[in-house]
């Protein structure tokens, strides 16, 4: 028997040195962990759609320089954050010394604050579910701290843009941790961008730690190169009454990967999860959700759609675990999915598994083509088929669209997927 890839001994030896020693030390200790690490393969469950499109090549092992500028997709009012190959730019970010509020890069902490940190660094993810998060624990070379102290809001949303330069192959490790303290506001946009065309790999965590009664609301947009191979890792942990509202919006590639996991610690808090995918060409998008209702009366909300058009490939695996203390939990999970060819694939897997007996609990996911009956009613009224193929298909995905509660950010959403369709339907 052929034995399984294991992790490049290449991919183990981290290049930035200028973070605390509490945070050199973890990354160390988490980089001695993964020796022999087996790579996923079809065989291992919660990556058997997307085990064959990743790529990680010795060349690839290489951190990209963080040198050079920054851009973005999103003009937009509020405070902005700059990473470049997952090194913060000074430089590059727009933020005021807030009441309450304390943004660092990981560079740029104490040592009592860096030993905090590397103490809750994980905290918030399922490592075994989600192996290749610990890839990014044994080579980030920066990161973001945000803290947030009891009762403060901050005033706008802060965009954190995630560049990448891809002049030659490579990887870029960013990293965000949150903490939210009682009864906090934050808007947090992430946009994932990229430049140049060589083969490069970006694995990126962000943690949310939500105190009693905090709000965040996370807005996701992955928007980079058909170059990049990306892998995200999102985990959030909850407490009483705390209310966490996400919106990720991808668009295909290579590879394009993200796990979300959600943990309602807490009576009474509340998750919803809502989540677009485009893919066309030969690209790939997988998206692992997990909800764990541990606590009583707790709510959760997902919906997510996808769009698969050519011969590219979407996923879409939601599992919902309500486990026995959790009474009076209410969840439901809907998973909607468009085929715009014959040789497009689409996989979904909603999955509940229940082990309190009072609850209200719901999934259901579907897949199908543009309707010929709307179609037919479209250009009978003088609109031509294109143009009918490319308003049916955005009014699938618009209701989600139009709630992520950032205009500007819903504006270039909007103009990047009707690209996007006029792309997909060219020939109709």
């Amino acid at each position: 028997m052929k034995p399984a890839p294991t992790l490049s001994t290449a991919f183990l030896h981290p290049a930035g040195q200028s973070l605390p020693e509490p945070l050199l030390a973890l990354r160390k200790q988490r980089g001695t962990a993964l020796v022999d690490m087996p790579l996923p393969t079809r065989k291992t469950e919660n990556w058997k759609y997307s085990s064959k499109y990743l790529k990680l090549t010795d060349d690839m092992a290489i951190s990209l320089p963080a040198e050079g500028k920054t851009g973005s997709s999103l003009a937009v009012p509020g405070y902005k954050v700059a990473f470049l190959n997952g090194v913060m730019m000074p430089e590059a970010c727009e933020y005021p010394d807030l009441d309450g509020i304390s943004i660092k890069s990981f560079g740029d902490l104490s040592d009592d604050e860096a030993s905090d940190l590397a103490d809750r660094l994980d905290s918030t993810l399922d490592n075994k579910a989600v192996q290749m998060a610990r890839l990014n624990s044994a080579r980030f070379e920066d990161g973001l701290l945000i803290r947030l102290k009891p009762d403060a809001v901050l005033d706008q949303p802060l965009f954190i843009v995630h560049e990448v330069t891809a002049e030659a192959s490579g990887s870029a490790f960013p990293r965000i941790f949150v903490d939210a303290g009682r009864h906090s506001q934050i808007t947090l946009v992430e946009e994932y961008i990229s430049s140049g065309s060589a083969q490069v790999m970006v694995n990126t965590v962000t943690e949310f730690n939500v105190a009693e009664g905090a709000n965040i609301t996370s807005v996701r947009l992955n928007m980079e190169g058909e170059n990049v191979q990306h892998i995200g890792s999102t985990g959030v942990l909850q407490q009483r009454s705390s209310r966490f509202e996400s919106h990720t919006v991808g668009f295909g590639g290579p590879l394009r990967r993200h796990d979300l996991q959600v943990r309602l610690e807490g009576e009474g808090a509340e998750c919803k999860l809502n989540g677009v995918v485009v893919t066309q060409g030969k690209q790939h998008y997988d998206n692992h959700t997990t909800i764990e209702h541990v606590a009583a009366h707790c709510n959760s909300e997902e919906t997510y759609r996808n769009i698969a058009a050519d011969q590219s490939h979407a996923v879409f695996n939601g599992r919902i675990h309500i486990h026995q203390d959790a009474q009076k939990s209410n969840a439901d999970m809907n998973n909607k999915n468009l085929l715009l060819s014959n040789g497009a694939e689409i996989d979904t897997k909603p999955e509940l598994e229940i082990y309190a007996d009072d609850v209200k609990c719901a999934h259901g996911a579907t897949i199908g083509q543009l309707d010929e009956i709307s179609l037919f009613y479209l250009v009978s009224r003088g609109i031509g088929r294109r143009e009918a193929n490319v308003l049916l298909t955005m009014a699938f995905i618009n209701e989600l669209v139009e709630q992520i509660p950032i205009e500007a950010v819903r504006e270039t959403v909007q103009g990047r997927l009707n690209h996007f369709f006029e792309q997909a339907f060219q020939e109709a």
